[in-house]
């Protein structure tokens, strides 16, 4: 399965949309670009792979293996990028501004029941972030 993150980047947070197989998944919510500083940037754009992962914090979740220079780079709910992601990928229902959406938690649910049906089968999940 290949699913697509095409992003705007903005002073204030990065917006991106979700796409699979041509179809519309989410909208998503990032930090802004600071050259994939730890904690304060969105990741640089390219290939990733998804795996399923599991905390206290998010529970089950997502997590992009592989990442330059960067570790536990998720996915997880959040309507705030600046206040909520400290570097990961927030799916969101709707955009309502820079970094910023709506209905993360119903978004997320959605996204992780797609990739984890497909990992159930063994398939592998990659992720291309482009702009």
């Amino acid at each position: 399965m290949v699913i697509w993150l095409t992003r705007t980047y903005f002073p204030e947070g990065t917006n991106g949309k979700l796409e699979c197989e041509g179809k519309l998944l989410c909208k998503t919510i990032e930090l802004p670009w600071k050259m994939n500083e730890t904690k304060v940037s969105c990741i640089p754009e390219g290939k990733y792979f998804i795996r399923k992962r599991h905390s206290t914090k998010f529970k089950w979740h997502l997590e992009l293996i592989d990442v330059r220079n960067r570790s536990l780079i998720l996915f997880h709910p959040a309507n705030n990028a600046l206040k909520e992601l400290n570097g990961c990928i927030a799916p969101v229902t709707k955009l309502s501004g820079p970094g910023l959406g709506l209905m993360s938690r119903k978004a997320f649910i959605k996204l992780k029941d797609l990739v984890y049906k497909a990992l159930d089968k063994e398939e592998s999940v990659e992720l291309i972030i482009e702009s």
